[in-house]
């Protein structure tokens, strides 16, 4: 399905080169200052046009269609769409019958019988993070509103295997030069959250923040804290110490994350993102004829798509936060109900 939450609920829609994506939020509190200008920051960390970056380039004009009101959400359903521009659908033809490899081409011709929108990967493409990103907008700042603000940082430690961060452009425009597109890794960070959110086994904090990761297109691996370090580390190399009855702990090693609940330090993660494959002559599959082909993907991609992403980790993030925190009771209205509107007594 395309909808993640229980009482904040998002659904993600649109095509990548259809008239429009967008989002549809649902357990928005009521009386959050909300306007276009919000959204400006993030969609601009999103947008591509530093060096390796897709030569796509949408302005992503935002409209909220429902759920505002006078500068305030409402509390009912509220609809964002943000408009497809820049398309260029001739780029696409070709995979209408030979799927790309490493795509979701294939599985989604079996999944949809051939119905699918295919054109720049559809529903499946980065596009889409553009909705994520703008549902992350209004979250974020419902946390902001809370007596201790949470905040959903997250930042590019990895390019291509190359972790200066000093080193980064270098390596993404080699990448770019080359036409051999790398991946990335990135690292965020979710500060103020109070002990005990989460559910154990099946509901677990983690797991959910994972759910939500691997909704990222691109993103194929998640770890908390010291994530597969664990394995080869000993017993005292991961002991950590209490120091406060809040919770805090010297070291934190395992992300802020135990038994599947926040343990009131910094929940800390990683998620791994793979590059693009779309590029050169690809080995495939017609699928009219069932024999072997070849295909030349057109289209426009990034050196290194992962670049582009910390918004959209920030976004997600505190969707599954906010979410939470209204399953524990911690969220209500951002204002009281207002007593001097026209018509009251």
């Amino acid at each position: 399905m395309n909808t993640f939450g229980r009482l904040f609920r998002v659904s993600v829609w649109g095509e990548s080169h259809g008239p429009a994506i967008g989002a549809l939020i649902d357990g928005c509190p009521a009386g959050l200052p909300l306007s276009l200008s919000d959204f400006e920051e993030d969609l601009r960390r999103r947008r591509p046009g530093e060096a390796g970056t897709t030569a796509r380039r949408e302005n992503d004009a935002l409209t909220i269609d429902s759920g505002l009101f006078e500068g305030r959400t409402t509390g009912a359903p509220m609809l964002i769409r943000i408009a497809n521009s820049d398309v260029r659908s001739g780029d696409y033809s070709a995979i209408a019958r030979v799927p790309r490899p490493g795509h979701a081409d294939l599985p989604a011709f079996h999944r949809f019988g051939g119905c699918e929108d295919f054109r720049g990967g559809g529903h499946f493409s980065g596009r889409l993070t553009a909705a994520l990103t703008a549902a992350g907008t209004v979250a974020r700042k419902v946390l902001l509103t809370l007596p201790v603000p949470v905040r959903c940082a997250a930042r590019l430690v990895s390019a291509g295997g190359e972790s200066d961060p000093a080193r980064f452009e270098a390596r993404i425009q080699r990448a770019a030069d080359e036409g051999n597109p790398v991946g990335g890794v990135l690292e965020g960070t979710i500060s103020g959250l109070e002990a005990g959110l989460g559910e154990p086994f099946f509901d677990a904090l983690d797991g959910l923040l994972a759910h939500a990761l691997f909704s990222i297109p691109g993103v194929k691996g998640v770890e908390f804290g010291l994530g597969f370090d664990f394995a080869r580390l000993s017993g005292r190399e991961v002991k950590d110490e209490l120091v406060s009855a809040d919770g805090t702990l010297r070291h934190n090693f395992s992300g802020g994350i135990d038994g599947g609940l926040s343990s009131g330090n910094d929940v800390i993660f990683r998620a791994a993102v793979k590059p693009a494959v779309s590029f050169g002559t690809l080995k495939s599959v017609d699928l009219t004829t069932g024999k072997p082909a070849e295909i030349t993907p057109g289209g426009r991609h990034d050196a290194c798509f992962a670049r582009r992403l910390p918004p959209v980790i920030e976004a997600v993030s505190a969707m599954v936060v906010l979410d939470q925190l209204r399953l524990a009771g911690r969220v209500g209205p951002v204002l009281r109900p207002q007593t001097d509107r026209p018509g009251l007594p």
